[in-house]
């Protein structure tokens, strides 16, 4: 599990576009995979670094051995079964060997070729990229999100892979306008409000939800259940002193970099803290306005470490930035677009429905979680470990920086963290994994 043991590639082949029944086996040509998740991508992607020499296909008439990249040839859609062995008992690798797995060429680069040697890239999706490409929703839907969603999925899409969906509280009626799968999914996923058997309607759930892909399937998630889930076993710690022979080595960080510590300015931009919001009412031909500050949802929200605290105005002002607007929103509010008499006179409508997917609950709430959980952007490289995946939530240590011998751990930098996006890295020297962190605050949690 040490990044120092190489890396086994079991089987890695390619099935031509042209002739479904001439698959090569390229296992012995391959320098080096990775293998990329994010939580903001909808699907899960890859490359494969191909070294060639020639003497690899045999040209139609079976009487010459060519390259692959014209022997096969390499034009894009190939299918690729791709099998990479854990290098310890608890590491399982990566499997993309059955159908419903298989990986897919979006594109050849990096192509160098010389008589006697060819290099290039194949860049790797998923078939359900490609599907959402030639797909598009023209349906009507009513109900809850987490419904709707698991439809647009599986008929849309037409995946077979497991589907890991969060309940969402509210109900969104719309038609889908012809859109592609992730993009009405990736729209619905800012509307969505979490739910569930243990939570109360209007309890307090905060809106925003992520759609992405990792190995083990589909998942719509709501941002506060990444939160608040439990993290990995392990925690994985930072030192400077090394021995292989210590099992622990495996949870070691081997090193890490703070990419962004706040962007105060860019949140307050974004109205992250607090928004006006205005919105007109076309059933009442009036306005509705409302200031979101963030005191609204402070302490209904669990972050991953201390509690959230802003920074007064100025120097003599006695409200914080969570009080005061910095960005100004303004829509039109859905009133009476699917409701199912349309005699209804404009007071019964208003008597007997409120406006679908209100924004005015909805659209701050999401604008605030979406920019608070990258308050903190951090990037490490560990021993290769395929048991963790993106939106897996882990817990770092790192030291106290001292000159006294006696070594503490930092309470600021240290505690858990959400993995947005990693990527497996394997080549015949060794393997590792490299993670893009994530969290909302500083600190611990409080318990």
């Amino acid at each position: 599990m040490t990044a120092k043991d190489p890396s086994i590639f079991e089987r890695i082949s390619i099935q031509s576009v042209e002739d479904s029944g001439r698959v090569v086996d390229i296992t012995a040509l391959v320098n080096a995979v990775q293998y990329f998740e994010d939580i903001f991508s909808p699907t899960i992607t890859a490359k494969i670094l191909v070294v060639n020499t020639g003497q690899t296909i045999k040209n139609p008439d079976g009487d010459e051995l060519q390259s692959l990249y014209n022997g096969l040839p390499l034009r894009g859609g190939e299918r690729v079964e791709l099998k990479i062995s854990g290098n310890s008992k608890d590491n399982p690798g990566l499997k993309f060997d059955e159908p419903a797995k298989y990986l897919y060429v979006s594109s050849i680069t990096n192509v160098s070729r010389t008589s006697l040697v060819e290099i290039f890239t194949l860049n790797l999706v998923s078939r359900e990229a490609i599907t959402n490409e030639t797909s598009r929703v023209g349906k009507k839907f009513v109900g809850k999100i987490s419904e709707n969603i698991e439809k647009i999925v599986k008929d849309s899409l037409k995946t077979e892979k497991p589907l890991d969906i969060d309940e969402t509280e509210n109900k969104y009626n719309f038609i889908a306008n012809m859109r592609k799968p992730f993009s009405l999914i990736t729209w619905l996923a800012s509307k969505s409000v979490p739910g569930g058997k243990e939570t109360k309607e209007g309890s307090g759930g905060t809106a925003g939800y992520v759609f992405y892909e990792t190995i083990s399937g589909f998942k719509y998630r709501s941002i506060d259940s990444l939160v608040t889930q439990d993290p990995f076993e392990t925690e994985y710690f930072y030192t400077e002193v090394v021995d292989s022979s210590i099992s622990e080595d495996d949870y070691r960080i081997v090193k890490y970099n703070t990419n962004e510590n706040q962007d105060l300015l860019g949140k307050l931009k974004r109205g992250t803290y607090c928004s006006y919001r205005m919105y007109f009412d076309p059933l009442e031909l009036n306005y509705r306005d409302k200031v979101f500050e963030f005191s609204d949802y402070d302490g209904k929200v669990k972050p991953t470490g201390k509690a959230i605290s802003l920074p007064p105005v100025s120097e003599d002002a006695d409200k914080t930035l969570g009080e005061i607007p910095s960005r100004f929103l303004t829509a039109v509010i859905d009133r009476g677009t699917f409701d199912p008499d349309p005699t209804d006179t404009a007071k019964e409508l208003k008597d007997k429905k409120e406006p679908n997917a209100n924004p005015m609950k909805v659209q701050s709430q999401s604008l605030m979680r979406y920019n608070v959980i990258t308050t903190q952007t951090l990037t490490m490289t560990i021993p290769s470990n395929t048991n963790l995946e993106a939106g897996n939530s882990i817990k770092c240590v790192f030291p106290l920086i001292t000159v006294s011998d006696d070594k503490k751990k930092d309470s600021e930098q240290s505690g858990l963290y959400i993995i947005r996006a990693l990527c497996h890295h394997f080549d015949p020297n060794g393997s590792y994994t490299s993670l893009e962190l994530i969290k909302d605050t500083f600190g611990e949690q409080e318990k």
